[in-house]
């Protein structure tokens, strides 16, 4: 019986650092309105002409890869998640294979928005379990800051998300009770339209209009207390869900990494869950929601900083547009 066994991790973030007194100087807001409501001092924003998802995507793969001290070349299969992709089609996957030119390999694209990158996991995973591939890099990278519209109506959306990649490599193991140990996914499509980008989509004849500009209709949406509401029940829901499919309990977690939505979603699920500070990662502060790539780019990160160590329990936990909510428990 194969089991996926997590053994290296990558990130990377574009150099231009956008603080919000930046965007106060575009748009009618202040830095105490974004971090009261949002947690956020500071995002990534990416270089046109040298940052891509795919390129970045690239970048957080290969730093996965040395930090394993596995070649790059040994990779066969890319998991990539992400809802900004370079294209509309093809996906940034195949573009990253290319990249790390590893032709004829399989490159799947996963398009399940905030809970992209544990969905992302959880497939690889089951390919690890089946025998089918034997290393995987799962990619999370997103683009966002060129979606945004920098106005008043548009504010409550552009102070929150930004650009960045983040990736794991994971490797088939025989040994027992040691990387993923289980991942939980689920959705609800009757809160859809709660927060999506309904526009240039295939329901319309014609899918672009300069009335469609004008009105802002080509921008990201979201119903914030609706998505509070609802992510705030799904994240301990799908926690416990976890724990309980392991026969643990909430003090074996020894880091809860959350997606990067909200500081206050995650400071009420580690007060409801009854979590000591130093449990639960955060780095909203310093990138922003960065969707897809926000797990694996605060994983990365709490292990550059030796947060977590050989045999303690990690959790990943996400909520999302869809809606959809995910979790992974990964024994280091």
């Amino acid at each position: 019986m194969f089991h996926s066994q997590v053994v290296g991790l990558g990130h990377y973030v574009p150099e231009e650092v956008v603080t919000n007194d930046m965007l106060a100087d575009r748009m009618p807001t202040t830095d105490q309105w974004i971090v009261e409501r949002t947690g956020i001092k500071q995002r990534r924003f990416f270089k046109e002409g040298f940052d891509t998802v795919s390129s970045m995507g690239t970048k957080a793969a290969l730093m996965a890869c040395e930090k394993a001290g596995i070649s790059h070349k040994e990779v066969d299969c890319i998991v990539f998640a992400t809802i900004t992709s370079d294209y509309y089609f093809p996906g940034s996957g195949v573009l990253m294979q290319r990249e790390l030119g590893l032709a004829g390999i399989p490159a799947i694209d996963i398009k399940m928005q905030c809970s992209g990158f544990i969905y992302a996991l959880s497939i690889a995973d089951q390919f690890i379990k089946t025998g089918m591939y034997k290393t995987i890099l799962v990619v999370g990278s997103e683009v966002q800051s060129n979606a945004m519209e920098f106005t008043e109506r548009d504010r409550h959306v552009s102070v929150i998300f930004a650009d960045g990649a983040g990736a794991c490599l994971l490797r088939a193991t025989t040994e027992n009770n040691t990387g993923i140990l289980s991942t939980h996914l689920h959705s609800d499509g009757q809160f859809a339209e709660e927060l999506m980008m309904e526009h240039p989509g295939s329901r319309l004849k014609i899918r672009l209009t300069p009335e469609m500009l004008q009105s802002g209709a080509l921008l990201p949406t979201m119903n914030g207390a609706v998505v509070f509401k609802h992510a705030v029940i799904r994240f301990q829901e799908v926690i416990e869900e976890a724990l309980k499919a392991n026969g643990l309990n909430v003090h074996d977690i020894d880091l809860l990494i959350p997606h990067q939505a909200n500081i206050r979603i995650s400071e009420y699920i580690r007060e409801k869950l009854k979590l000591a500070e130093n449990k639960v990662y955060n780095n909203i502060q310093n990138y922003g929601n960065t969707t897809a790539a926000s797990i694996p780019i605060a994983w990365s990160e709490a292990h550059q900083k030796n947060l977590f160590h050989k045999g303690d329990l990690i959790c990943l936990a996400a909520f999302g547009s869809g809606f959809t909510w995910a979790s992974a428990l990964i024994k280091w």
